[in-house]
């Protein structure tokens, strides 16, 4: 597998795109609005999602090209790869993790022959530790240390322990049970913890604590205060607190915590959401039979992703359109915009696990890279965001593509109409809207009105917020950021970029208590201009 790594730029196909680039698929006007045939032939299905494209500047030219560069660095065997277990965490030539990407295990749990049985039997494991824990919760056999039931959870974790969990548990707050509460704690900033405390009962509470070392700095100190105020209620934390980290790490302790939960060094933080770092909390609050479906949605895309037609494989498709608007056309940043207020967290999730991933300057053998790789990903749900930023989106020197992300209906199921239509009718037609905009411009002798257009976005849209429909997207877009990372011949599964912060950090407060007593010139300065 190794002998076959190379970046887009040595591909045969690579100067071709180049070539199309300098003339793309003009979009403006009011062909794109009208023309059928387009949207049926730039469309795509996977599942419960379908991806609309007709709005990038692409044309059947430019798909055939990205099919034959997707061939030639076999990008589809690489991924297969991955869930059969490839060591893929890894730079050649020099120190590295050296480790196997299997995230995929952890849904890999609803068919005969698992990619990776192994991986797939201890998430097995883990899945049934997780309903008996979750059986004794309802039945009541679990309560706190004042004999109460518990009926609320806070969580703490940073980064990937908590980014993706949150978005997904925000994303499902229409499917929760009844009664049920979840607060997060991530910030080691104290006022996190203590708005989060102040609007807790401990003695009804619940705290998972998730580090897959056992060590992560935050994660720990906000542990800490936590435990300090159980014990200030006259709560037991030993009877309040859960762990989910790494088998023999220093929280592996049954002494410590009313039960630990496995996560595997396989996982990357920011790919560990369908493991036991996100199935805990979502099974408290959504309940197992949630948890797997949304399992079961992430599983099918794995399977699907597979599939070696670019225009049938949904994650690859979007993947290989953010490398059009990235490397071809030279857009250097991307907008994730869901059109549900039930993803307003989605973005952020993504912002980590796709800039983490892939923003790296080196690739898998260490050489420093020619290309641009990860772009910079942001945005905010509609249509709170038209009015705020779509200004620049739509008249703005800096052309920005577009994720539009919709539901045909509402998760709640409750609306109504007003002045003649719903308000997901209204919502929809926003979305629609604001992607022809975008493409179509509108031309005006007022120059102050007039929209350039040819600005691509796409559409993914599904039928309803379900925790199937959640647990595909979720799994849509981790294979299009690893099908990224494999066109830029980077390592997307480390992060040796959050390190050096962390260290100096971790060396600077040990110097804060020199700082006085043997004057250490660094420590001192902290002392006195920062802490005061």
């Amino acid at each position: 597998m190794t002998s076959t790594f190379k970046g887009l730029q040595h591909t045969a196909a690579y100067n071709s795109l180049l070539k199309l680039a300098q003339s793309p698929f003009d979009l403006t006007g009011t062909g794109v609005l009208d023309d059928e045939e387009r949207w049926r032939r730039f469309s795509c299905t996977m599942g419960d999602w379908r991806l609309f494209y007709a709005t990038e500047r692409v044309d059947e030219a430019v798909i055939d090209a990205l099919q034959a560069m997707a061939d030639e660095q076999r990008l589809v065997a690489q991924f297969a790869a991955m869930r059969r277990g490839a060591v893929l965490n890894r730079i050649e030539g020099f120190e590295s993790e050296n480790r196997q990407v299997l995230h995929t295990a952890c849904r890999d749990l609803f068919s005969a022959s698992a990619a990776m049985a192994a991986a797939s039997e201890e998430a097995r494991r883990e899945m049934d530790k997780l309903r008996h824990f979750l059986d004794e919760l309802q039945k009541g056999k679990l309560a706190g240390s004042l004999g109460q039931p518990f009926d609320t959870m806070i969580h703490i974790g940073i980064g990937g322990s908590d980014l993706g969990p949150r978005a997904m548990l925000e994303a499902m707050r229409g499917l929760a049970l009844s009664g049920r509460k979840v607060h997060f704690i991530a910030n080691v900033d104290p006022d996190d913890t203590a708005r989060v405390l102040a609007e807790v009962n401990l003695a009804t509470t619940l705290v998972t604590v998730v580090s897959k070392s056992g060590t992560t700095l935050e994660t720990l100190t906000n542990e800490t205060l936590v435990r300090r105020a159980l014990e200030v209620a006259g709560l037991d934390p030993a009877r309040h607190c859960l762990a989910v980290t790494g088998k023999g790490s220093p929280m592996d302790d049954p002494g410590r915590y009313l039960r630990s939960f496995y996560m595997f060094d396989y996982i990357g933080g920011r790919y560990s959401v369908t493991s036991m770092v996100g199935a805990v909390v979502l099974g408290f609050f959504l309940g197992y039979e949630q948890v797997v479906d949304f399992l079961r949605g992430a599983a099918e895309v794995d399977a699907l992703a597979e599939e070696a037609d670019l225009r049938r494989n949904l994650p690859l498709l979007l993947a290989l359109l953010g490398i059009w608007n990235h490397n071809f056309l030279g857009h250097a940043t991307v907008a994730i915009l869901p059109y549900s207020q039930a993803l307003h967290r989605f973005p952020a999730h993504l912002q980590q696990c796709d800039m983490e991933s892939n923003g790296k300057s080196v690739d898998r053998y260490g050489r420093k890279v020619t290309l641009k790789t990860g772009p910079i990903v942001w945005g905010e749900p509609g249509t709170n965001g038209q009015h705020a930023f779509y200004q620049l989106l739509h008249q703005g020197t800096e052309v920005v593509p577009a994720e539009f992300i919709g539901f045909r209906r509402s998760q709640y199921l409750r609306d109504g109409e007003v002045q003649g239509t719903t308000s997901q009718q209204k919502l929809l037609a926003n979305l629609f809207a604001q992607s022809i905009a975008l493409a179509a411009g509108r031309p005006a002798d007022n120059p102050n009105r007039a929209f350039p257009g040819n600005r691509p976005s796409c559409i993914l849209l599904a039928e309803r917020a379900t925790a199937r429909a959640l647990g595909a997207l979720l799994a849509i877009y981790e294979a299009k950021i690893v099908f990224q990372g494999f066109c830029w011949n980077v390592n997307s599964f480390d992060q040796e970029g959050v390190q050096l912060g962390k260290v100096l950090a971790g060396g600077l407060l040990a110097r804060i208590g020199l700082a006085v007593e043997e004057g250490d010139g660094v420590g001192k300065i902290f002392v006195k201009q920062i802490l005061g």
